[in-house]
């Protein structure tokens, strides 16, 4: 068998996130039917993680395995993308990978980022890949919330009730918040991250953005890994996986 990796761009608006379903339409499900109907090999497309309903990614990772060596790179790529030109799903790269390498169990690191436009008109441009927030968010504020999410912690206040994840342990690189005129990026970076997690902390500090909460009602949200005491997450326009580091 052969393995390949590939790094996939898409915008996730019109599917019901990357994991396989049998009656929606997913990312997952379109690459491996495409790949199949292309390479006539019945394959099965492996994430760096799943991305839910309406979240995009800048570079998601995946791989697969086939029983014929793939002789041009070059050719398969410009080949699939003919094929998914219509489904905002690009191709960026694809690599020839070991046995050993595994598109999930070998990440050491995961980046996502999330936009928030600050202003009082609609985008129009960016529509569905930003959270528009027309109230004036306080950034410093917004920023000293995120201090307080760095580091290992019990993030079951960020955890959707559905998460299979074994332990609501995780531990946070970092949370950087930047603005340029009237956009907002939070980065986030961990090995790994809970279901709705990234969402349900980026409600929180816009919570303390708008200063309907404060700085100790974060903390007391943050430390009693409480769903309900989490604010309402964040839509998932404005998500993104920036990247997967192996």
């Amino acid at each position: 068998m052969f393995r390949y990796q590939l790094l996939i761009e898409y915008l996730g608006t019109n599917y019901k996130g990357w994991q396989i379903q049998k009656k929606n339409k997913t990312i997952q499900g379109i690459l491996q039917d495409k790949i199949r109907k292309l390479l006539k090999e019945n394959v099965t497309i492996v994430g760096s993680g799943r991305t839910d309903a309406g979240v995009h990614a800048i570079e998601q990772s995946a791989h697969f395995d086939l029983k014929n060596k793939l002789l041009n790179l070059d050719k398969f790529i410009n080949s699939i993308n003919h094929f998914l030109k219509n489904e905002n799903i690009t191709i960026l790269k694809i690599r020839k990978r070991t046995s050993n390498f595994h598109s999930r169990f070998s990440a050491k690191k995961r980046v996502y980022k999330y936009f928030i436009l600050n202003r009082t008109s609609s985008p129009v441009i960016e529509k569905n890949q930003v959270w528009h927030v027309r109230k004036k968010l306080d950034l410093d504020l917004m920023k000293l919330g995120a201090k307080k999410l760095v580091g290992t912690k019990d993030f079951s206040t960020f955890r959707a009730s559905s998460c299979n994840a074994k332990s609501p342990i995780r531990t946070m690189d970092f949370v950087k918040l930047k603005s340029l005129n009237d956009k907002i990026e939070i980065h986030f970076k961990s090995q790994s991250f809970l279901q709705q997690q990234v969402r349900s902390m980026v409600g929180c500090l816009k919570y303390l953005g708008e200063k309907k909460w404060d700085l100790k009602k974060f903390d007391k949200a943050l430390k009693s890994k409480k769903r309900s005491l989490c604010a309402p997450p964040a839509p998932p326009t404005g998500l993104f996986l920036s990247r997967v580091f192996y």
